[in-house]
């Protein structure tokens, strides 16, 4: 049985000072999405997903200085938190590839746990709280609301995704608006179905306020 509440513990030590949108709050909402799938998908190996659920940003480029370094601790603590090693080897595999940096060159086969978490996290990407998180990153970066002379990009790879200068309203463009088509599961397409209304109409109405049209 894998220790949850030590991976969790685990997790919260990275997350702690972040300001980007990735803290334990966005943990947990992870977390509980994923929860939340599983009761839909009970085939599913709960604890393969709750530990990836949990880990998935422990060595995210943009939260640790050394992600080879990051994984390998990742991985002592699955091992100290009573993982097998098919386990932890299943869980980091989850955590590698499920990224939507990780994904734009070449789509990533994921196990069944994989998509899960892979929905769990993406549901936390968009509606209001995607809202929120999206300015919270490119506030802590420095990135500029909207550029009416700066159009969203049409084709990113992995460099230009993360490093090319782009606005927080062309992030939904280029990545939020599209996150609906490319969940795994049902119960996941239905709920992003109604984030991507509620990120729709927000946009709307923000592109209307700064034209002055309301």
């Amino acid at each position: 049985m894998i220790a949850q509440t030590q991976l969790e513990q685990f997790a919260a030590t990275i997350a702690a000072q972040d300001h980007s949108g990735h803290a334990t709050d966005h943990l947990a909402r992870v977390k509980q999405n994923a929860e939340q799938l599983l009761a839909q998908v009970p085939q599913a190996e709960r604890q393969i997903v709750l530990a990836a659920a949990s880990l998935h940003d422990t060595y995210d480029d943009k939260l640790v200085p050394d992600v080879a370094a990051a994984r390998r601790a990742t991985q002592t603590a699955l091992a100290s938190a009573g993982a097998t090693s098919a386990q932890q080897q299943a869980i980091l595999a989850i955590i590698d590839h499920m990224g939507f940096k990780a994904n734009l060159a070449q789509h990533q086969d994921l196990s069944l746990e994989g998509q899960l978490v892979q929905d769990a996290d993406r549901l936390d990407a968009i509606g209001a709280i995607g809202i929120a998180r999206t300015f919270m990153y490119g506030g802590a970066h420095g990135g500029r609301m909207y550029d009416p002379e700066r159009p969203p990009r049409t084709k990113l790879d992995a460099v230009a995704y993360r490093d090319d200068e782009s606005t927080v309203i062309n992030h939904f463009y280029e990545k939020l608006f599209k996150l609906a088509a490319q969940m795994n599961t049902a119960a996941g397409r239905q709920l992003a179905a109604h984030r991507t209304l509620v990120m729709r109409d927000f946009v709307a109405e923000f592109l209307a306020e700064w034209r002055g049209e309301k």
